[in-house]
């Protein structure tokens, strides 16, 4: 598996991450994710993850892309699952299936059904594996995502339009906000704001407010 990336790399990841960008807010539980097809320098399918999470950002590329996809190489934001939870084909089997011949990957996904077992997946099937072109950027999409899976609790931040987040967090600022924003977690939530306030002073003063 090799690292970075080449120019080219840079922008058709760069694309899939504004496609999953336009998607924030949109897809949790599950982090918003974008896949883009190229053959030939040419981009033949692209998707992000579907509103409410399914179906995932290669489950509608790969279809998307047909027959081009044979030799083809995909960027994906973040890992592909090398698993489901519901037994249903992953994301890696889409990818491999297909036809494709390289996978360029954002961020690793820490998660239980991916944790490397994509790559992995990817890997034996004889599909070059590149990753971290972009990564910061990457993990800036699934940063909620990946707080909730640490912590049980969406991240919350400031902000003054809540453009990109899951919802408000609407709470009194003498409520036990760490039970509050567990019961938001438990529901599905990932990322959460509010505005400048009591509030968020409340959340900062608490050690629960992503500066």
């Amino acid at each position: 598996m090799t690292t970075a990336g080449n120019e080219q790399d840079i922008v058709f990841m760069r694309r899939a991450i504004e496609l999953a960008n336009a998607r924030m807010g949109q897809t949790w539980p599950n982090p918003a994710v974008g896949c883009v097809i190229v053959k030939d320098g040419v981009v033949v399918a692209e998707a992000a993850t579907a509103v409410g999470g399914r179906p995932h950002a290669e489950e509608q590329a790969v279809p998307a892309a047909g027959d081009a996809a044979k030799g083809a190489t995909a960027y994906v934001t973040l890992e592909p699952c090398g698993a489901r939870s519901s037994g249903r084909k992953s994301c890696a089997h889409f990818l491999t299936e297909s036809g494709i011949a390289r996978v360029v990957i954002g961020a690793f996904d820490p998660s239980p059904f991916a944790s490397g077992r994509g790559v992995e997946r990817l890997r034996e099937e004889g599909l070059d594996v590149s990753s971290g072109v972009l990564e910061a950027e990457a993990l800036k999409l699934c940063e909620g995502f990946l707080h909730r899976l640490e912590t049980g609790r969406p991240m919350v931040r400031v902000s003054e339009d809540g453009q990109g987040f899951d919802a408000r967090f609407a709470a009194s600022p003498n409520a036990d906000l760490k039970t509050e924003l567990n019961r938001l977690g438990e529901a599905g939530y990932t990322r959460v704001w509010t505005p400048e306030g009591p509030l968020a002073d409340a959340l900062c003063s608490a050690g629960l407010l992503t500066e």
